[in-house]
């Protein structure tokens, strides 16, 4: 049985689209009569690996958290595999994800693994994602594997939410602040200091200081822009290439408060992908490979792929790792007591708990102290505008007494 997307006219007239699961496009036709809609065009889902790779579908973290839950939950219920997947697609709204999960379906009634229909979507579903999934269906515990997925990307989406919440108001708070100053100094200060130019005296410095930033950012304001604009989009194509994120990253673990906040990111990453990968049955050297890949930081990926050529030799994974320089000493503390105790899943998880409430803890002092610094910024700059236009009058002032 196959899923089939379809276009239809209803009674009104009215177009409406749609996923049906049918054997034949034939069949899905008669179906799409008997509930009194005229087929306009009919596509099958699952399609040729060439076209299926230009498919590019990809989903948010809340709804992969979502959908993960549900197949947990419908798993853990007892519910066949593929029926499950049916129950899922016909909650969902979305005809592009409906359709995804129908071929996801598709290919498990046609013998394959879960873990191989997921695989056709590597954009929705990440390389960790799948050999979970592959570890629990070979295990026989697939729901078990399922649910610690669902709380694995549950944690990702709360982890994500909870840091573009905190980031938002001081980001909409630094983006007033800076286009009040632009406008004062580009629009106001112009019309103010219109006063003093028939004054046949010297400004103050300040003052002229201010005019001379005002009359720069009426002539070369625009200028200005652009050439942010063309360097942010040139760093950003740099990027792209290996070599210049290499050193980009680099950077960032140089400087000493980011540092923290980089390796705090990417080490509890780490450490809690490779704990439910190690946990699902995944063996211990494909583990590192696969969480090898959700590290973005190109030196702590490296430091990783050295550490995974070491204990492919037979060295410990504590003992690789700190050689690197670059993983926590609490991290180091937590593994090293895991291999010893033979719970070292465990100890991973409990690694990447401590490295998330300590970023949690350290966002949250940088922007408890950046709300007041920019108000105090802010004020400061407002007073400056300020005093470069009143200074003349004080002068004036006491030039008439």
């Amino acid at each position: 049985m196959s899923a089939f997307e379809y276009t239809a006219l209803d009674k009104t007239g009215h177009t409406r689209k749609g996923v049906l699961e049918g054997d034949t496009p034939r069949q899905v036709r008669q179906l799409l009569r008997d509930q009194e809609l005229t087929p306009l065009s009919l596509e099958e889902v699952i399609r040729p690996t060439a076209q299926r790779r230009k498919f590019r579908l990809s989903i948010s973290a809340a709804n992969l958290a979502l959908l993960t839950r549900q197949l947990a939950t419908l798993a853990r219920s007892g519910l066949a595999l593929e029926e499950a997947l049916r129950a899922i697609s016909e909650q969902i709204e979305t005809a592009r994800l409906k359709s995804m999960i129908l071929a996801v379906r598709s290919r498990v009634l046609e013998g394959h693994t879960l873990a191989e229909g997921l695989g056709d979507f590597p954009n929705v579903f990440p390389e960790i994602y799948r050999a979970t999934v592959a570890a629990g269906e070979h295990s026989g515990h697939l729901e078990v594997v399922l649910e610690r997925l669902a709380e694995y990307t549950e944690t990702r989406q709360h982890l994500q939410q909870k840091t573009l919440l905190a980031i938002f108001y001081p980001a909409l708070l630094t983006v007033v602040a800076i286009l009040i100053v632009i406008g004062l100094l580009a629009y106001v200060v112009p019309q103010v200091v219109q006063v003093f130019s028939h004054l046949h005296q010297e400004l103050p410095w300040l003052t002229r200081a201010l005019i001379a930033t005002s009359e720069f950012l009426q002539q070369w304001g625009l200028w200005l822009f652009l050439l942010l604009t063309l360097v942010v989009a040139g760093l950003r194509y740099l990027l792209r290439f290996e070599k210049p994120l290499t050193i980009y990253h680099h950077f960032l673990l140089q400087i000493p408060l980011l540092s923290r906040l980089e390796k705090g990111t990417q080490v509890a990453r780490f450490s809690r992908t490779l704990s439910i990968l190690l946990d699902s049955g995944v063996p211990m050297l494909e583990a590192l490979r696969i969480s090898t890949q959700v590290i973005s930081n190109r030196p702590l990926r490296q430091a990783v792929i050295q550490a995974t050529t070491k204990v492919r030799e037979g060295s410990s994974l504590h003992d690789a790792l700190r050689q690197s320089g670059l993983f926590p000493a609490m991290t180091l503390y937590l593994i090293a007591s895991g291999e010893t105790s033979g719970n070292l899943n465990d100890m991973l998880e409990r690694a990447a708990i401590i490295q998330e409430r300590e970023l949690e803890t350290w966002i949250g002092i940088l922007l408890n102290l950046f709300e007041p610094l920019l108000i105090l910024l802010m004020g400061g700059m407002v007073l400056t505008i300020v005093l470069a236009i009143l200074m003349p009058v004080f002068e004036l002032n006491q030039l008439v007494k």
